[in-house]
């Protein structure tokens, strides 16, 4: 990040210097202007990031600056005097900084552009959800992706796949890890015994006790009731409406 100092006693610009170089090496001071007129010059030609402006120089007030040119980065404001505050945070000041200041002032100033913050850690991978499973036929084994299965229905101690062309296999997991495996926005469980695919719903009825009858091709056995348990539906609804 480059920088530019605005500011008219060498000894202020040495300890801004020596204090930035201690505070954050990673801020380069790229120019610096001992008055109004060349700040304006300096500012208009000067590749920059960030200011560092007192207020008042040897030929009138920094504040001054914002009428005659663009600046559009911020300001972090350092002088002797208490009462431009406001006037500072007016005009692209982040902070403002009292002579003589600390170095924890100035690490506290340029910590506002998060130049000192931790690396952020990497964003979180999207969970990786299942896209086949590999099943078998007898001696054979078959690769069946999801967007081939209908639906997932317990049958006692096996858990069956079926499929959009009516093939059924078995599949050595329990429904409870299949609905954690699986993508959220294709697929649903609707109670104990069934996870639904969204694209293998054919109709959907109210029935007894707030709860919704799901009519799935194909359709299941006789004994596998596809109905939406009291406990779900809200949330049934609300995937259905994503």
């Amino acid at each position: 990040m480059k920088a530019i100092i605005v500011e008219d006693e060498r000894l202020s610009i040495i300890e801004l210097r020596n204090a930035l170089a201690e505070v954050t090496p990673r801020i380069e001071v790229a120019a610096v202007a001992r008055s109004v007129d060349e700040a304006a010059t300096v500012i208009r030609e000067t590749p920059h990031d960030l200011i560092f402006m007192d207020v008042h120089l040897g030929d009138g007030n920094s504040f001054d600056l914002f009428k005659t040119i663009e600046i559009d980065v911020p300001v972090i404001f350092i002088t002797a005097y208490d009462d431009y505050a406001l006037k500072a945070f007016r005009n692209k000041g982040i902070d403002y900084l009292l002579k003589p200041f600390c170095r924890e002032d100035l690490q506290r100033a340029v910590d506002k552009l998060g130049l000192l913050a931790p690396i952020p850690s990497p964003a979180p991978e999207p969970p990786a959800y299942r896209e086949r499973f590999m099943v078998s036929i007898g001696s054979k084994i078959r690769s069946v992706s999801v967007g081939e299965i209908a639906y997932f229905m317990a049958d006692g101690k096996y858990v069956h796949l079926r499929t959009t062309d009516g093939g059924d296999y078995i599949v050595d997991q329990t429904l409870s890890a299949l609905a954690g495996s699986l993508s959220p926005v294709r697929f649903f469980q609707i109670n104990r015994k069934f996870i639904v695919n969204f694209d293998a719903i054919r109709e959907m009825v109210r029935y007894s006790n707030n709860r919704i009858k799901v009519t799935l091709s194909p359709a299941p056995p006789e004994e596998g009731e596809s109905i939406v348990s009291a406990d779900r539906v809200q949330e049934f609804r609300r995937w259905l409406n994503r």
